[in-house]
């Protein structure tokens, strides 16, 4: 099931850079959301919009590999866990069950 909403991605805006690899440019008004690379995206094909995290140009450049710089796994999940955290506080995104 691929996941595309524009609440989601709209969500980016006025946000910090959760990825902050070397470079970031933080709260640069260049953020947007990014898919992150998980297998289900290519060639112009995203991946689902629950798999991204807010990114500057700069950061999502790198993971898109349109400019060089190296991140790892760790990096991506820790972007993820915080912008999905951003998602529940903002009720963008709902866990059931969860107090």
């Amino acid at each position: 099931m691929r996941v595309i909403s524009k609440k989601l991605r709209n969500s980016a805006r006025g946000q910090s850079c959760t990825l902050r690899l070397p470079g970031c440019g933080f709260d640069d008004g260049t953020v947007v959301l990014a898919h992150l690379p998980c297998g289900q995206k290519g060639i112009g094909m995203k991946g689902p919009d629950h798999v991204a995290c807010f990114a500057c140009d700069n950061c999502h450049s790198v993971i898109d590999g349109r400019a060089w710089g190296e991140y790892t796994g760790a990096d991506l999940l820790r972007a993820l866990a915080e912008t999905q955290l951003i998602w529940i506080r903002d009720g963008l995104l709902v866990v059931k069950g969860a107090a």
